[in-house]
């Protein structure tokens, strides 16, 4: 018995040590707030939109575009290697066919992206040239996050959005992966079996809250470009509307010089009110 018990606490002490499971426990609280974006909150209940998907495509292009070139380059580095699986989980070609059925041929023109994915994909760029293990970081937050919730936001964004293929969803679709469960776990054995100092460990794991982040950020900021182009699409409606009235007044007027003073008078006492009421 005492054997036994002896044997589950030095168990429970390796877990405590492996890299994967440290930065679960770092990034427990980023990893909460990161769900509770209105992006995802979108997703988690059914009612994600087109426009939405289409611009979280356009800003994952960007993400994974610098993540998987900074892992191609640094693939021999020793706190790459052991992670490094190209054919099954590169995500870039399926986004960028994604891309294509949604916004045409000419999907490169059209994308846009907002300020965080920038700085997102920049700080991708930035350690991939001067802290390569960080990328373990990074990869661990994107790739096993996107395998995980995969299959389940697939299907949502399909019901959501009415597609009636797997079109345009690629990116929620690993072939090279016949059992993620088995994945994640290979995954992370290999993860944990890079060979980091305290420093280097302690600096990683401050990079995985750092890469959530930016994934809060970029969530934030993608929401905000909606908001945006429902309002000026508000205000255009509204405009077009108050457009065809003063297009139908001015001709009521032509016709009729004493409905012209009339509509004058109103129109200046309108303004005298509407003026007590601004100040």
């Amino acid at each position: 018995m005492e054997a036994e018990k002896k044997t589950q606490t030095t168990a429970a002490q390796m877990t405590d040590r492996d890299l994967s499971e440290q930065i679960k426990k770092v990034t427990k609280d980023s990893h909460v707030r990161a769900e509770n974006t209105e992006l995802m909150l979108s997703f988690q209940r059914g009612q994600v939109t087109l426009a939405q998907y289409k611009l979280l495509l356009c800003s994952l292009h960007e993400i994974y575009q610098a993540l998987e070139e900074e892992m191609d380059r640094n693939f021999t580095h020793p706190a790459v290697a052991p992670i490094y699986f190209p054919t099954e989980l590169a995500r870039l070609e399926s986004i960028e066919k994604d891309l294509e059925y949604f916004y045409g041929q000419d999907w490169r023109e059209k994308i846009v992206v907002p300020a965080a994915t920038k700085r997102y994909a920049h700080r991708l760029r930035q350690i991939g040239k001067e802290n390569p293990e960080f990328l373990l970081a990074h990869a661990y937050t994107r790739y096993l996050g996107d395998l995980s919730g995969g299959q389940v936001l697939g299907r949502i964004a399909q019901k959501s959005m009415g597609l009636k293929s797997s079109e345009g969803l690629l990116f929620f679709t690993f072939p090279g992966v016949s059992s993620p469960n088995l994945f994640k776990q290979l995954y992370r054995s290999r993860m944990n079996s890079v060979e980091l100092t305290e420093e280097e460990r302690n600096a990683v794991l401050e990079e995985a809250v750092r890469a959530f982040e930016f994934n809060i950020q970029v969530f934030e900021d993608l929401q905000k470009m909606l908001s945006v182009s429902e309002n000026q699409l508000q205000n255009s409606s509204t405009h077009s509307k108050s457009a065809k009235v003063l297009q139908f007044t001015g001709t009521t007027i032509k016709a009729s010089p004493l409905l012209r003073v009339i509509l004058g008078l109103f129109v200046a006492l309108a303004t005298v009110t509407m003026g007590i009421y601004v100040l």
